[in-house]
């Protein structure tokens, strides 16, 4: 019954979280970490989730971004990531270098400060998508250029950890051999989507070679989604997010990446089921996979992700300098590199690359890795670098929301931001026309 009870408390915490929401204007994920931490502190919730919290959580993530894919049009997408090279290398870079002087200057530990630069460096993009959305963002090219950059740094921030990892543990030599081997699994894995998405989703496509197996047009996802005039469309979606989860996870992602490229590749066309349809398939699923990814499964990641901070006073207020340190450069140096690589890289505007430097500062998933490798399994971590990743990463989480709701009206044009250099303005808030 414990897991029940616990269950209840966080929904508890989530519909506060609504109210709350609502009455300040902020997003509901703002107050999902500050309610996960702050029943974690005063000994509501326990220091080590269950196994039933940490995989309904899970479940959460994996809904919240196959919903946020689902929305999103893959050729979109695909041009997204021409432009984001630059947003996701230097977007990594300025971190992971940040993280690493400051933590060195502090602990003169070479190994923990590898450690504390690899923690530093992935972009925790569920977060910010979900930020996006309840600020109506989520379908604008800020909003694709902040997603695709964040896979592309995902999968440099792996290869980071395969080269890092064992210098800094020491368990093994750094050979080019495992390098190659992270990066042709990255490439494998997008290798699978692109058949996927190319060959076996499609009921016709221009392809030679998709025209020459009747079978692929015989045995494709819309007779799956078809199954009994459609009424388990959204199992079978749900179905399809979950296994490309799991390969995503096979091949060294977090399973919310293979969730989003879920959503991304099953398109709008694929539930036009019948000529006579009384139903619209498409938005009935949409409509319940939004309600379950945002509303009362998905909220759950987000409280959980809060628990994990778990403050010892007399440790906290003997790293305040460096958490201060630390979350101030990372926050700079984040939104700088990010934002100055997509104007000149991705030609983005300024308002949106501005945007794409706020979406990128939220550290979760593999920050949470990193140092679990660390502070837990080899001990390199000390605990006060430790309760400084944790808190840093709070603080980064928190500001995302509160950033992204403070530069809509400048991202929208209703509000204008000038600045003077060299005795010329400069407007960073978008241009009404």
């Amino acid at each position: 019954m414990h897991d029940m009870f616990f269950l209840a408390i966080i929904w508890s915490g989530v519909f506060l979280s609504y109210f709350l929401a609502h009455k300040t204007k902020l997003t509901a994920v703002l107050y999902f970490l500050a309610f996960g931490s702050l029943m974690v502190n005063i000994g509501v919730l326990p220091t080590e989730s269950t196994e039933f919290i940490r995989g309904f959580s899970e479940i959460g993530i994996i809904l919240i971004m196959f919903a946020l894919g689902f929305e999103e049009d893959s050729s979109h997408f695909i041009q997204g990531i021409k432009r984001s090279w630059g947003i996701a290398l230097f977007g990594a870079l300025a971190p992971f270098a940040v993280a690493y002087y400051v933590t060195l200057y502090f602990w003169q530990d070479s190994r923990l400060s590898i450690m504390c630069g690899l923690a530093m460096t992935a972009t925790a993009v569920s977060l910010t998508m979900v930020s996006l959305k309840s600020e109506k963002l989520q379908n604008t090219d800020a909003s694709t250029g902040i997603m695709t950059s964040a896979i592309l740094d995902d999968i440099a921030s792996l290869a980071a950890v395969a080269i890092l990892v064992p210098l800094a543990t020491g368990a093994a030599d750094v050979t080019l051999l495992g390098v190659a081997v992270v990066l042709g699994k990255a490439a494998l894995f997008f290798l699978v989507i692109t058949g996927l998405h190319l060959f076996i989703f499609p009921l016709s496509s221009e392809l030679r070679l998709f025209n020459s197996i009747p079978l692929l047009q015989r045995f494709g996802i819309i007779q799956f989604i078809a199954f009994s005039k459609g009424e388990q469309a959204t199992l079978a979606v749900l179905l399809i997010a979950l296994l490309i989860s799991l390969l995503s996870y096979q091949f060294g992602f977090h399973p919310a990446v293979g969730a989003y490229m879920a959503g991304l590749i099953i398109k709008q066309e694929y539930f036009h089921l019948f000529e006579e349809a009384e139903t619209d398939h498409y938005n009935q699923t949409k409509k319940i996979v939004d309600n379950v990814a945002f509303s009362w499964i998905g909220p759950v990641f987000f409280v959980e992700l809060g628990s994990k901070i778990v403050f010892d006073q007399s440790i906290l207020i003997a790293v305040i300098p460096q958490i201060m340190i630390l979350t101030l450069g990372i926050f700079f140096a984040q939104i700088i590199s990010a934002a100055v690589s997509a104007r000149f890289t991705g030609n983005y505007a300024w308002h949106e690359s501005i945007l794409i430097g706020f979406g990128m500062l939220g550290r979760a998933e593999l920050a949470f890795v990193v140092i679990d490798i660390g502070y837990v399994q080899n001990s390199i971590i000390t605990t006060e670098a430790f309760y400084t990743l944790m808190a840093t990463a709070f603080c980064l989480n928190v500001a995302v929301p509160v950033c992204i709701k403070l530069w809509k009206p400048y991202f929208a044009g209703s509000k204008v931001l000038k600045i003077k250099m060299a005795g010329t303005d400069f407007t960073l808030s978008k241009n009404k026309k």
